[in-house]
């Protein structure tokens, strides 16, 4: 038996000998002030009316579980089986009285008793509970809830359980509300926050509101920000609902809080054009963007959907992923799942696998992406996602693939890196055979999007390790601008941009507002319970420090290389028409490209890059590539 079963077990050995004790002086007590100055003589018959009575109480104690429930916790099923418990034990003894015949017993007793027995028996666990309370007090960091609806008051129902917080206040901007009192807490209007926070000690704004539009919870977080207090959620609507997360699994504000964007209801007719009873294929199935797309495809009944990736444990961890996914998904018992290992650049294997299982579409979310790694590894940067792309694009055209879409990045606008350079000529040999092998086969496009929240390349995952570590957080340079979007979003509008194809389509997704890195940085410190350190403030908790642009990487990243864009049957998918070259010109570059990688000539590598009309300007006068600097200094010391 464990130290807490032993500590629980005597807890309620105390309880059971306290009744042992109220419930005969209650009835004693009753007895007394019945006769008042007249003098009582207790019989054998009156002894047996104490004895069986408390035991018989006892009894029914038990049977209502009031010696199972804790008194810390004790709440109001708890004070109603005390009153139910008290009032058969009233009876009990009414019921003893008059089987006995006990003559110094009144019958009037049992009604006595039972305001005495409820005022030892319900107070002495009263007067334990207020004592735990104090105790927990003093433990538990004090909060305000954001929110006085319904998910408000399970909330602090749920904070009174788990003894960790204690709930000052509510906050919430409803008139209806204000000033009312809901199980012991009032509610105050947003405005005095910031002083009950000075007045209580309030160390947390917890918001309650799973069901609030962006843009209102946008809103508040603005509000809350400046306010010395960590700002945590409870979790959406939608999971609570469907059971996935409980309402007290309270999380960090997530930076999609911070962008405010209202999802659009998604397209059913654009997603079942590519998708329902297709065979689907995604490339790079196991990075950030192909496994939230094998995600959104599942719920879109396809026939068959196919994992290809390079890397086996990312292979096997989407799959594992999936199975549970289908498993649990209405439909989907009859959606077949396949996963390949193999490499993008493998055009045999592709091709195989292409016409073996009869590919209908393909999204290609193959690349590599980090915009300093490839700059100090240009070859393979160049293999993978140019060489990768137009493989992969001249298997589906040679199998009959009705749809082929390539994931790019905003970083192909006017490059100043070997990545963003590396996904225009990819666009461009996609746009060369669009135009080539226009109305006969397969459809190519292009999907254009900025950063994605929760990728393995974005900052947001950074700044809440370095915030978690205690600073500094890391900023490359204080102007620094990016766009953002969640994953789910952007495989959203991924999908159904994939139906909008015409042929050689450049499709740009509306990122939103661009947002500052530095602020960024600064909300989630604010909103996390800490001060900036700087000069202005220099007894704060965490400094923010400029580390430089690394290579390649520019200040702010556009979306459209010109000015001609058209709106689609999207509100958040445009069409861009961008200049390119004839096929047969990228073929050439192409063949170039490939000898110059052969012989690992970077200088020349570059050169055809910048020779390419990708918009290519480096920011450094020589590359950066590792290997091929090493070999420099190797030769140059030989």
């Amino acid at each position: 038996m464990s130290d807490k079963e032993i500590s629980r077990g005597f807890k309620q050995f105390l309880m059971a000998a306290g009744d042992m004790v109220w419930l005969p002086l209650a009835l004693w007590l009753a007895i007394v002030l019945r006769w008042g100055d007249q003098p009582y003589n207790t019989d054998i018959r009156d002894l047996l009316v104490y004895i069986f009575g408390t035991l018989f109480t006892m009894l029914v104690f038990m049977r209502l579980g009031l010696y199972r429930s804790v008194i810390r916790f004790m709440g109001t099923e708890a004070i109603i089986a005390v009153i139910k418990g008290i009032s058969i034990s009233a009876l009990i003894v009414g019921s003893l009285v008059f089987l006995t015949r006990a003559e110094g017993i009144p019958r009037s007793i049992p009604f006595i008793y039972w305001g005495l027995a409820l005022f030892f028996v319900g107070g002495s666990r009263f007067i334990v509970w207020n004592y735990y309370q104090a105790i927990l007090k003093k433990e538990c960091e004090v909060v305000a809830i954001y929110g006085a609806g319904d998910a408000g008051r399970q909330l602090l129902v749920a904070l009174r359980q788990s003894g960790e917080y204690e709930a000052a206040v509510f906050i919430d901007d409803n008139r209806k509300v204000k000033g009312r009192i809901i199980n012991g807490v009032q509610v105050y209007r947003p405005r005095h926050l910031e002083n009950l926070i000075a007045k209580k000690g309030i160390t947390q704004v917890l918001m309650a509101m799973p069901s609030v539009s962006a843009q209102q919870k946008k809103k508040i977080i603005a509000l809350l920000e400046p306010l010395p207090v960590h700002v945590k959620t409870i979790p959406v609507l939608a999971d609570i609902v469907s059971g996935k997360a409980k309402i007290e699994e309270l999380r960090e504000i997530d930076i999609e809080d911070l962008l405010g964007r209202d999802s659009v209801v998604p397209d059913a007719r654009l997603f079942e054009h590519c998708i329902k009873n297709k065979v689907v294929l995604v490339s790079g199935a196991g990075g950030s963007i192909g496994s939230e797309l094998c995600r959104q495809i599942i719920k879109y009944q396809p026939q068959h959907l196919i994992l290809f990736e390079l890397s086996e444990y990312a292979l096997y961890s989407m799959e594992q992923e999936l199975k549970k996914l289908l498993s649990v998904e209405q439909g989907s018992e009859t959606i077949h799942l396949t996963a390949l290992l193999g490499s993008v650049q493998d055009k045999k294997l592709l091709q195989s696998i292409f016409t073996a299982y009869g590919v209908d579409t393909v999204y290609h979310a193959a690349a590599y992406k980090h915009v300093p790694i490839v700059e100090e590894n240009i070859v393979e940067g160049i293999r993978n996602n140019i060489f990768g792309t137009c493989r992969a694009a001249e298997a589906a055209y040679e199998s009959d693939v009705e749809t082929f879409v390539l994931i790019s990045t905003d970083k192909a606008v006017r490059p100043t890196n070997v990545m963003g350079t590396t996904k225009r000529f990819a666009e461009m040999v996609l746009q060369g055979m669009a135009k080539k092998y226009a109305g006969k086969g397969t459809r190519f496009c292009m999907v254009r999007f900025g950063n994605v929240l929760g990728s393995s390349g974005s900052v947001v995952p950074l700044f809440t390790r370095q915030i978690k570590h205690g600073g500094p957080v890391t900023v490359t340079d204080p102007n620094i601008i990016r766009y953002f979007m969640t994953i789910p979003e952007a495989s959203q509008l991924v999908l159904q941009a994939g139906s909008l194809a015409q042929g050689g389509d450049v499709f740009v997704l509306d990122m939103g507002e661009a947002i500052k890195i530095v602020d960024l940085a600064k909300k989630m410190i604010h909103l996390s319970g800490y001060e900036v350190q700087d000069e202005s403030n220099p007894d704060g908790d965490i400094s923010i420090e400029y580390t430089g642009l690394r290579p390649g990487e520019k200040l702010y990243e556009e979306l459209l290389i010109g000015d001609n864009v058209s709106a689609t049957e999207h509100p958040r998918i445009m069409r861009a028409e961008e200049k390119m070259l004839p096929l047969a010109v990228m073929d050439d570059k192409m063949a170039l490209l490939d000898e110059a990688c052969n012989d690992f000539n970077i200088s020349w590598v570059r050169e055809i890059l910048l020779d390419s009309e990708t918009g290519y300007v480096p920011d450094k006068d020589q590359p950066v590539d590792l290997l091929w600097c090493e070999l420099k200094k190797k030769s140059a010391r030989n």
